[in-house]
């Protein structure tokens, strides 16, 4: 059973939670290299070694027509977790900072808050409260913050807090962590005839405005947990428009469920980072099938960080456990990867 603390972040990324000089290169056009592997083969952000070799080595089979493990391109699907696996999501997930953000902005205009402890919590930047709240009170600060919104609105939200919000240890936009060796990996899976698929436990909504731009991942290839939806008529204008309830939770043991009820094909590559990956894992690679299963860990202190079993965030205990017996690649960000972060001046 996930603890209270899982709950409340999984439920903040649920809702959606979960103009600047460095912004992201927009990377649709990497998405159309398509045939020209030979670009982009050689994954340079990625030490020589047995992570990057099993990558190859199993793209290799599984396009070559004349290997017993060849997969047709329509069935070349390969899918993703977001938090941990394509960008940081230290010293908390982003689309909780970004929530908390959220609140404050609506203060003004709630002076009530004030005298209610859970918002006091956010409002006073009290970390360590906000981790301690209950349930109940944490989904009262959600609601409140994230209902009653058009998408389009909430998009535009998403987008100036992208735009705007710096991370507090690197001093750059939060869409400028992602991870330059998984980009290169996405773009190298396309090369190869591959559909690559975000399935995260964070909220869709809010990754579907920035994944396009990062990954070259458009946003009907995004699966993540949903709150409720509701279509209105506002003075003759069609809006969809964010409920206070929750739809579908694609994290754990719905990662399978939002792959085949989003997708519909069973993938052949799967990459996550942390226990919240491990169905997906075991859904994509179980062992007897052309299938490859890698996992991010976080073993770098320097650059990024060191974290895995012990953590309240991405915690990496039974799927690492589970890793060898499965054949599943291990990746190190401390030892596989040359650099971490696109921009220059970052590891």
């Amino acid at each position: 059973m996930r603890s209270l603390r899982s709950v409340a972040l999984v439920l903040l990324a649920t809702f959606g939670l979960a103009g600047c000089a460095d912004r992201p290169v927009d990377r649709t056009a990497d998405a159309a290299v398509g045939s020209d592997s030979n670009a982009i083969a050689a994954l340079p952000s990625w030490n020589d070694g047995e992570a990057k070799q099993a990558i190859v080595d199993f793209v290799a089979r599984v396009t070559d027509p004349a290997s017993p493990d060849h997969v047709p391109p329509a069935e070349r699907i390969a899918v993703f977790d977001n938090d941990g696996t394509l960008w940081s999501e230290q010293p908390m997930y982003f689309q909780a900072l970004f929530a908390i953000d959220r609140v404050k902005a609506m203060a003004d205009e709630h002076p009530e808050w004030r005298e209610m402890e859970s918002f006091r919590a956010v409002l006073d930047d009290d970390r360590e409260a906000v981790a301690n709240l209950d349930l109940h009170d944490l989904l009262k600060v959600i609601m409140a913050a994230h209902s009653d919104i058009t998408t389009d609105e909430f998009e535009a939200v998403v987008e100036d807090w992208l735009a705007t919000a710096r991370h507090p240890r690197f001093g750059v936009a939060y869409d400028q962590l992602i991870y330059q060796p998984m980009v290169e990996l996405l773009e190298y899976l396309r090369a190869h005839e591959f559909k690559t698929f975000i399935v995260s436990g964070g909220g869709i909504d809010f990754m579907r405005s920035f994944t396009e731009d990062a990954y070259g991942i458009p946003p009907d290839q995004v699966v993540g947990s949903s709150g409720g939806l509701e279509f209105r008529m506002d003075d003759g204008v069609p809006t969809l428009n964010k409920l206070p309830d929750i739809d579908f939770v694609d994290d754990k043991e719905g990662k399978p469920v939002g792959i085949y009820r989003y997708i519909g094909r069973r993938p052949i590559f799967a990459a996550g980072n942390s226990d919240g990956d491990l169905q997906m894992l075991q859904y994509t690679a179980p062992g007897d099938r052309a299938a490859f299963g890698l996992i991010v860990r976080h073993d770098d202190a320097e650059r990024e960080v060191a974290y895995d079993r012990d953590s309240h965030i991405g915690r990496l205990d039974v799927a690492l456990t589970e890793a060898p017996g499965r054949g599943w690649t291990v990746v190190s960000m401390k030892n596989d990867w040359k650099k971490v972060f696109p921009l220059p001046d970052l590891p």
